[in-house]
């Protein structure tokens, strides 16, 4: 019942942190959907994006994007952001308190609210209310709306970062994208937008141009995840450890669409992670594809090679071997040259498109040299064999292939192994470099500070003398100056040395403490403050009030 009470004045407390409290939406019932977004490293699930769904009488359970349709056309109330943080909070409260202490959810930023100074410090503040620390949000915001923020874009972004909160760069390239954002060093992350996704994956070109996008902003020290993936395909794409393409994170489809609390708590418990043949760091068995028109001639290498323990995947035809490429990546290919509708110097240079890591070897009983020669020169054949053929030597042929592509393939990790160093050297350094920063503005503001106080107490008319933490004098403004100004020379010099009658007993490792002395025929009473109390500071001041109340 206790605990009951004290989630309610939670809850009560957190309605009230930003300005739009949570009002009764009476033309919907929205809900709240959380998509997960999995490391390509474990295949374990990271983290999740909070969005919007609407349960609509007639048309059932609408999308974020379908909401924002039925927004646009006045059909929709948007719901009130603090309505959504309160709701968010409660259940990411909830999961860290069950059995996922480290969960994060990540919020999309609208332009409005990226612009807004008191919307970061608001959304602390209902943070701290359900007992959340900055760092289990993350704030996503596209390219749209750092436009939209014009000069101010850098202040909201420092603001926003000095309030520990983490930030996306969201939905990369779907817009102008600019590297001069990718190079922000605000950003934690960077997320590819899911049609830049299914393009690359698609197309050669595009895929080698965003592998150097994700590789400039590991470079960065950022992390780069995709969204919107939806086969296996843009999968392997995203995750192949030697085409360097090498995201750290993934959501769409492929692993689970947007699920309500009650999905996503089975799913949760369920331990489910991506499927291995996805992760950076899978192990698999050594798949073959054998390629040609006569059936008994796939049977019969198929029995030589079963012994060899590898996977072996059958194609009667050049274009059934590329659909097969397609949705699987093998490691060796051994076509037939004359077959129907497609030659096979022609379907190995396809298949060297799709699976550029693959050994291909060429099995022929037709020596046309010409086009042998070509795919030869071209690289897509490894090696030409010939019909008919000694079962030992083409054994110890398919072994050798083998053998080039795992070497291959371990050199391929151990780089990627030193680029995932560097990317996380890269964002230590970053922290590094920001802490640095903050630190020498406050170094820069201490200063300043210490400069006014100075200046301050030389303008004061009562003497002031400052001791380090050693009894050493380290200050004395001009009243004290022209005070003692017989005793000579003092910066430098231990204060119970020379001015011994200014220190009562114990007084420089007493809190604070005051006596009387005499200085040139003149009562003076000697008030000693400790530094430190409220403050990094250290030593003492000493201040002098004559009795006759004159400096």
């Amino acid at each position: 019942m206790r605990a009951a009470q004290q989630q309610v004045a939670i809850e009560s407390k957190a309605a009230a942190a930003l300005p739009a409290a949570c009002e009764p939406l009476a033309q919907a019932d929205l809900c709240l959907r959380y998509e997960p977004v999995v490391g390509l490293h474990s295949g374990a699930l990271d983290s999740l994006e909070v969005r919007v769904g609407w349960q609509h009488p007639q048309l059932g359970l609408l999308s974020a994007a379908q909401c924002a349709a039925q927004a646009r056309a006045g059909r929709l109330p948007l719901p009130p952001p603090a309505w959504m943080l309160q709701q968010l909070c409660r259940d990411l409260q909830a999961w860290r308190r069950q059995a996922h202490p480290t969960l994060r959810v990540a919020l999309d930023l609208l332009p409005d609210e990226f612009c807004d100074p008191l919307f970061g410090p608001a959304l602390i503040e209902m943070l701290v209310c359900f007992d959340l620390p900055a760092d289990a949000l993350t704030l996503e915001m596209n390219e749209a709306a750092l436009a939209h923020a014009g000069s101010q874009c850098a202040a909201r972004l420092a603001q926003l970062r000095s309030l520990g909160l983490s930030l996306t760069l969201d939905e990369f390239g779907s817009g102008p994208a600019s590297l001069r954002n990718l190079r922000c060093d605000a950003f934690d992350a960077v997320k590819i937008a899911a049609d830049v996704v299914s393009a690359a994956a698609a197309d050669g070109m595009d895929g080698a141009l965003w592998s150097a996008v994700i590789a400039m902003a590991h470079q960065l020290g950022m992390k780069v995840a995709a969204e919107g993936v939806q086969t296996a395909a843009q999968c392997a794409f995203l995750s192949h450890p030697v085409r360097h393409h090498q995201c750290d994170q993934l959501q769409g489809p492929v692993f689970s669409g947007p699920l309500c609390v009650a999905e996503l708590n089975l799913l949760l418990a369920s331990g489910r992670t991506l499927a291995p043949q996805f992760l950076h760091t899978r192990t698999r068995a050594r798949r073959l594809m054998l390629v040609d028109d006569e059936p008994n001639i796939l049977a019969a290498l198929q029995r030589l090679l079963r012994r060899d323990q590898y996977q072996i995947v059958l194609a009667n035809s050049g274009a059934e071997g590329l659909a097969m490429l397609a949705a699987n990546s093998v490691d060796v290919i051994v076509s037939d040259q004359r077959m129907p509708g497609m030659l096979g110097a022609d379907f190995l240079r396809k298949a060297r498109a799709i699976c550029p890591d693959s050994i291909r070897i060429m099995l022929s009983g037709y020596t046309e040299l010409q086009s042998v020669t070509d795919a030869v020169n071209e690289g897509a054949i490894f090696k030409f064999l010939t019909k008919p053929w000694d079962d030992e030597q083409f054994r110890g042929h398919i072994a050798e292939a083998f053998r080039i592509k795992e070497i291959a393939d371990d050199n391929q990790r151990l780089h990627f192994e030193v680029r995932s160093a560097n990317h996380e050297l890269a964002a230590a350094n970053r922290k590094l470099e920001q802490l640095l920063r903050e630190k020498q503005e406050q170094i820069s503001l201490d200063e300043i500070t210490l400069n006014v106080a100075r200046e301050l107490m030389q303008h004061l008319p009562l003497p002031i003398i400052g001791l380090d933490d050693r009894g050493m004098i380290a200050f004395l403004n001009r009243s004290a100056e022209q005070l003692l100004s017989t005793a000579g020379a003092l910066l430098g010099k231990g204060a119970a040395l020379v001015l011994p009658y200014l220190l009562a007993d114990g007084a420089l490792a007493g809190a604070a403490s005051s006596h009387r002395t005499d200085i040139a025929g003149t009562a003076y009473r000697v008030l000693h403050y400790r530094m430190g109390q409220c403050s990094a500071s250290r030593g003492s001041l000493l201040a002098l009030i004559s009795d006759n109340g004159t400096p």
